[in-house]
């Protein structure tokens, strides 16, 4: 509840608001990009939904901090990571401002940083944390790759 004006009247109207389901949550977001063509897609509180939870897709989101060392030695990865499988039509590589933006869904708990899921299309409720391995294109690729519910297989160029 964000009322300008609080009095007993707009209590009675958000309680009754409430009871009848009406009310949106608030959820803390930045403004959602203009443009997310790049290779690592910017996801923000607004967008968790209509991003990660997509049922079409696999997603992979990282979720940082903009003063987390790790995360800045993790971000030129990270970018390789997204150029790699960026023809990948099932398959997003995406990152989140954790320190912004509100995490929609209990299921993605966010208690260090980075901490990165891989949430398959169709177990969008039980995403797959990544750990033990080492954050490096091989390991990340690798997690993906058993993973992922549909990649196109093409030859890589020797």
């Amino acid at each position: 509840m964000e009322p300008e004006e609080f009095d007993t009247d707009v209590l009675r109207q958000f309680v009754l608001a409430f009871k009848k389901g009406k009310l949106k949550p608030i959820v803390k977001s930045q403004p959602v990009p203009k443009n997310n063509k790049g290779p690592v897609k910017v996801v923000v509180g607004k967008t968790f939904d209509t991003i990660v939870m997509d049922p079409k897709n696999d997603v992979l989101i990282e979720f940082y901090a903009p003063w987390c060392g790790h995360c800045k030695k993790l971000e030129p990865v990270y970018n390789e990571l997204g150029k790699k499988y960026k023809n990948e039509k099932n398959l997003i590589i995406a990152k989140m401002d954790a320190t912004a933006n509100d995490v929609t869904n209990d299921h993605y708990k966010v208690e260090g940083f980075p901490t990165i899921y891989f949430a398959p299309k169709d177990k969008k409720n039980n995403p797959i944390k990544f750990e033990g391995g080492d954050r490096d294109l091989e390991h990340l690729s690798k997690f993906i790759e058993e993973h992922a519910t549909k990649l196109s297989r093409t030859k890589e160029e020797l």
